[in-house]
């Protein structure tokens, strides 16, 4: 019988980190998830307090009920400076990596196999044992530079996949903007959700 999925999950210094807090939302309330391994950046830690208004330290387990809310038995917070943390061995199972928001330094320091933190060795494990790496890139404009790093993550197996909403659903608020495009990282991690991103065809009148 198999088991349902271990995924990690790492929030970067990017702009976004609610594209992050709504993820972990789903994913923490699905049945098919049986572990969420959350790693945050010290940047990252920043971006969340200036943008969600929550005051995490990044290394704390009871940053994960200020994030979602409630608190979480799937949820388990892992210090970005914890180098030898069980994620950082391809022994361990995981599914799935996706880092959201995905900063273009972490793009950059991915892209050349370069570890500094969790995040970066979590990272390079899952994409040298062929496992799914999902990456929500929020800069713009992107220089060649950025561009030629992400072009390398690709090729190397990585899914990029930028923070661009989508408008036809017609959202209402900004949780429906957001969501909409979380359904989709959904889709890639393989985990079911409301089919809302499904596109059903043009209505014709």
């Amino acid at each position: 019988m198999a088991r349902n999925k271990i995924l990690n999950i790492g929030i970067t210094g990017a702009s976004g980190s609610i594209y992050a807090q709504r993820l972990l939302h789903y994913l923490d309330a699905s049945p098919e998830v049986e572990q969420i391994n959350l790693i945050i950046t010290a940047s990252g830690v920043t971006v969340v307090r200036e943008e969600l208004g929550i005051k995490i330290s990044g290394t704390k387990q009871a940053d994960v009920t200020e994030l979602l809310g409630r608190t979480s038995d799937k949820v388990k917070l892992l210090p970005a400076k914890d180098i030898g943390a069980s994620i950082a061995s391809g022994s361990y199972p995981v599914d799935a990596m996706c880092i959201v928001p995905c900063s273009v330094n972490t793009v950059g320091m991915i892209a050349t196999g370069i570890v500094r933190d969790l995040v970066h060795r979590a990272a390079d494990v899952t994409l040298k044992e062929g496992r799914k790496l999902i990456l929500v890139v929020r800069e713009t404009p992107l220089n060649k530079i950025h561009l030629e790093n992400l072009l390398r993550l690709q090729q190397a197996g990585a899914t990029i996949m930028p923070a661009m909403p989508a408008f036809y659903h017609r959202p209402k608020t900004i949780i429906d903007l957001v969501d909409h495009f979380v359904y989709r990282i959904l889709d890639h991690l393989g985990i079911s959700h409301s089919q809302a991103t499904v596109w059903q065809g043009r209505c014709h009148e």
